[in-house]
């Protein structure tokens, strides 16, 4: 598996930047047909179908920063450079730039 692991400062209150993470899984969501679920402070992810097909991971909230862990299944690992590209967008545009 690749892994993807990016960690974002923000300067959120932690109850809106928990209302950021739960809008990029909805989008997430929508788009690739991921399942999420919340655990604590962290959203839980994974694609049982679909152009994703295979891929987990975390976005855990914290305080100052959010953390987006995602390993990628073999067939998508030639992908890890376009796919966290996508990602490092979408937090750009949720969060604020770094």
């Amino acid at each position: 598996m690749a892994t993807i692991d990016i960690r974002r400062q923000h300067a959120l209150t932690k109850d809106e930047a928990r209302t950021r993470a739960e809008e990029l899984a909805r989008g997430m969501e929508d788009k690739l047909g991921i399942q999420w679920r919340w655990d604590g402070d962290v959203i839980r992810f994974e694609a049982p179908g679909g152009a994703a097909k295979g891929t987990k991971g975390l976005v855990r909230v914290e305080a100052s920063a959010v953390h987006v862990a995602i390993d990628l299944p073999f067939l998508l690992k030639a992908m890890k450079g376009m796919v966290e590209s996508k990602v490092n967008d979408k937090l750009d545009a949720v969060l604020g730039r770094a």
